[in-house]
């Protein structure tokens, strides 16, 4: 098993904090809370049973002064966990899920302005597109906050919201 140094762990759950990643393989689950305007992107080598997420917290590195954290940004969370997730014997058929995006705040926008969240969908979707890995899932948008639950051994991503229910990707 690797995982970034900001995750948290024990032997089969890792808690993926904001603007972190975790990679993993076997029987682990990698957990996310707290998505509003953020994004967990979800990578899944099915053969392998290698998998990783990031909860990304910006769509890219113009809004921060701070980079070290390749987890804050899909544009640098992508790369360094495809190579982990190679590193783990990942045969390179991996698909993506995205969970997350929503607009928490939306009447403090300016009119015809996207939102936080639908700039991080937007961005991790070109760094997918970037990648050559296809999204075979997604539960994104709304106004509302979510949690994800990964589950490396059958693949499934269950995502949690108080609004609207549970959601299986």
């Amino acid at each position: 098993m690797i995982a970034h140094s900001g995750a948290a762990h024990t032997a089969s759950h890792m808690l993926v904090r904001i603007a972190d990643y975790a990679v993993a393989a076997g029987s682990t689950q990698l957990v996310t809370n707290g998505l509003g305007s953020c994004v967990a992107i979800v990578l899944y080598d099915r053969d392998a049973k290698v998998g990783a997420l990031a909860h990304i917290l910006l769509p890219n590195e113009v809004l921060s002064a701070l980079h070290e954290l390749p987890g804050k940004f899909a544009s640098s969370a992508i790369p360094v966990m495809v190579r982990r997730m190679r590193e783990l014997k990942g045969t390179g058929g991996i698909e993506a899920r995205l969970v997350g995006g929503a607009s928490m705040f939306a009447p403090l926008l300016v009119a015809g302005a996207p939102s936080l969240g639908a700039r991080n969908v937007s961005s991790a979707r070109t760094a997918l597109a970037e990648a050559g890995i296809p999204i075979v899932g997604e539960d994104v948008g709304g106004d509302h906050g979510r949690s994800v639950t990964f589950d490396l051994d059958t693949g499934s991503v269950h995502v949690r919201s108080i609004a609207r229910g549970d959601v299986h990707l």
